[in-house]
């Protein structure tokens, strides 16, 4: 099977847009054309790739795999071209970063600025994972650096930098019932109208766990994209309790008329890491370097 880079964009647009139509715009070619490359390449595959539900193409089994490693191939081949452009504009390097706390990156500038003294020609840039899967990322060599705080069976594979402990906390208003409290269990989520990001969507297959202690029943569960800024906002206009990392709301609380509580007497900490491949290039571990004197600064 030899299939080339046409070939696998071809897969990732009409996966992407469900339709002939819409995939033929995304690549600028007409949808007949496209419709007998995909015809093509299915004969040259030997198996259908997408099948019909109702007015979308839906991939197969055999267009799923195949759609699993057009990814990873087209991801590289992008990293690649950014790379050689970087390169052919005389710019020394660059570092890509990402976190699976996409929702805070107000440490970053700083970062930047300290790390611009040593090493001018260095592009720092961010990185989008899709998935929330930044050690797959780093593995494939789509970015250089990630802060993470989840374990994974690879980390083995990669280079662990700590840099500072949270936990989830409860974010209420300042006058609110719980404000005054040394913590929150389970049971006082009975009848709370909880706010949190939308990958704890109780719709989603599979769905997360609630981030709140056992026994927890809110009365609603309200989403809302990633962003913290709206969560916080959510809880200061008295829309209810949110529950979020606590490094995340901690820049907001002089600016907001809010406040957070440990959840139970004993809350679990987590660590949160800065990974790297082992065999990171100068540039990169200099980064780090960076990021880790940030944090033990006290820089959030």
């Amino acid at each position: 099977m030899d299939l080339d880079t046409r070939s696998l964009e071809l897969l990732e647009a009409v996966a992407a847009h469900g339709t002939l139509t819409a995939a033929s715009r995304r690549l600028h070619v007409s949808q007949p054309a496209l419709s007998q490359r995909l015809t093509g390449l299915e004969a040259q595959v030997g198996l259908r790739l997408f099948d019909r539900q109702g007015r979308r193409l839906v991939p197969t089994v055999a267009g799923t795999r195949l759609l699993q490693s057009t990814a990873v191939v087209l991801a590289e081949l992008r990293s690649a071209a950014r790379d050689l452009d970087d390169l052919r504009h005389g710019r020394d390097g660059i570092v890509r970063v990402t976190s699976q706390c996409s929702t805070n990156y107000q440490w970053l500038p700083p970062v930047i600025a300290a790390y611009a003294g040593a090493w001018p020609g260095v592009e720092v840039r961010i990185e989008t994972v899709a998935g929330d899967e930044p050690v797959t990322a780093l593995l494939a060599g789509q970015v250089d650096v990630a802060i993470v705080v989840k374990s994974d069976r690879r980390d083995d594979a990669l280079s662990l930098t700590p840099l500072f402990e949270d936990a989830m906390v409860a974010v209420v208003r300042r006058d609110h019932p719980w404000a005054p409290r040394a913590h929150v269990d389970g049971e006082d989520f009975a009848g709370v109208r909880l706010i949190v990001f939308d990958s704890y969507d109780p719709a989603r297959v599979p769905a997360l766990p609630l981030p709140i202690p056992p026994g927890g029943r809110p009365a609603r569960v309200v989403t809302t994209p990633p962003i913290a800024d709206l969560a916080v906002e959510l809880v200061a206009a008295g829309q209810g309790v949110a529950v979020l990392p606590e490094w995340v709301v901690r820049p907001h609380l002089a600016a907001h008329p809010i406040t957070t509580v440990p959840l139970t007497a004993d809350p679990e900490r987590r660590t949160w890491s800065c990974a790297t491949a082992r065999q990171a290039p100068p540039h990169v571990d200099a980064f780090v370097d960076v990021v880790r004197a940030h944090f033990a600064d006290g820089g959030q």
